[in-house]
């Protein structure tokens, strides 16, 4: 699904000589590599304050402690993602709520945020999912209407752009109250590890995550708050700042090899292509938009399990993400859930497969990703 080989062995020189450089300076936690990383990350994003920390599971944790958020407090997130997002509101005794997502992007619904609200509720959760940021312009407008925070969970859209409604733009993860990364290594910006990193341009939240990330502590031995212990080590730092000034040109190749899978696939009925966010036309060279971390079709009159297994007899990699709404998993069942309420999730759980996408895509490999997949489904 990810060649990570093909792409380390483009930078290596940079990664290898870095990497040695840190084990020479022993400089492994919260070094100055990090803290250049963090500098180089704010300066990229357009945004006041990035911190890094272990992981993005982390990052989205500690984005909900340091707003605050209490015991009872209703989280409102999307069904259709990766658990992480609501096993963190789980875990700090806060109360998910989850709600249906749109058939085309897969990103969260926003008129079904709107039903979900009650007194309760004190923050969203919009996942910008495979890669495209979720309704941002309605989703902060519906915050700011009901005095709600907005947390991104941007693990799988770093880099991508999102226009509001005045023309402007914004890098995902800049626009709500606070935002949290992954740098997973399959992620669109991966380290060699674990990392992660969260985002926000409100100076007091910022103070009070640094104290979280690092144990509560601003002054050694001194815990002004309770923490957690989640920091980047320096190695990771070096491979992600060695990477960083490449990400544009990873996403375009994202692009590219998702505009050849696209004409690949024009025409066929029972395939359908990722779409864009509602504010774009058409794909267009200069879009950044979508980053596509996965390209995921739907198929429809086809037994989307047989493909992938076929796939894979084939010797090409494919993933189902998601193949089990969150609120179907045995860890968050919860009676309030109306199964009438996830019809387009219980749907895409059926239909869609995500196809290799990385930087060191090729053509040969498109046409015969494309084709296996085109043979089965007109079987």
């Amino acid at each position: 699904m990810v060649d990570l080989k093909g792409q380390y062995e483009k930078i290596k020189k940079t990664v290898d000589s870095s990497v040695l450089e840190v084990l020479d300076s022993t400089a492994y936690i919260n070094g100055p590599k990090v803290h250049e990383f963090q500098k180089n990350l704010e300066d990229y994003l357009g945004v006041k304050h990035v911190i890094p920390c272990a992981n993005g599971t982390d990052a989205l944790q500690i984005s909900m402690m340091g707003l605050g958020l209490k015991p009872g407090d209703e989280v409102i997130t999307a069904d259709f993602t990766f658990a992480a997002t609501v096993e963190v509101i789980a875990l700090l005794g806060l109360t998910p709520v989850l709600v249906d997502v749109e058939p085309d992007t897969f990103n969260i619904d926003v008129e079904a945020i709107k039903n979900a609200i009650t007194p309760k509720t004190k923050a969203i959760v919009p996942v910008h999912l495979f890669g495209q940021c979720a309704d941002m312009d309605a989703i902060m407008e519906i915050a700011k209407e009901h005095n709600l925070y907005v947390i991104e969970d941007n693990a799988q859209a770093i880099g991508a752009t999102y226009t509001l409604k005045d023309g402007s733009k914004l890098k995902a993860g800049t626009i709500g109250h606070v935002a949290s990364t992954s740098f997973f290594p399959s992620k669109n910006l991966g380290c060699y590890g674990d990392g992660g990193a969260i985002f926000t341009n409100d100076d007091d939240l910022a103070h009070t995550i640094r104290g979280i990330v690092n144990h509560g502590m601003y002054r050694r031995y001194y815990h002004d708050v309770v923490g957690v212990n989640s920091r980047l080590d320096s190695i990771q730092a070096v491979i992600l700042n060695t990477k960083l000034p490449h990400l544009d040109t990873y996403n375009k190749a994202r692009q590219n090899a998702a505009r050849k899978y696209n004409t690949a696939f024009k025409g066929q009925e029972n395939i359908i292509t990722p779409v864009f966010k509602k504010t774009c036309d058409s794909f267009c060279e200069n879009c950044d938009c979508h980053v596509y971390h996965q390209y995921t079709l739907k198929v429809k009159d086809t037994d989307r399990d047989a493909l992938a297994a076929h796939l894979n007899e084939k010797g090409i990699p494919c993933g189902v993400y998601y193949p089990v709404p969150l609120h179907s998993q045995k860890a968050y069942q919860d009676e309030r859930y109306n199964e009438e309420d996830f019809k387009v999730t219980n749907q895409l759980i059926k239909e869609v497969i995500s196809l290799p996408m990385h930087t060191e895509l090729d053509d040969e490999q498109i046409a015969f990703i494309t084709s296996t997949v085109i043979n089965f489904v007109n079987g």
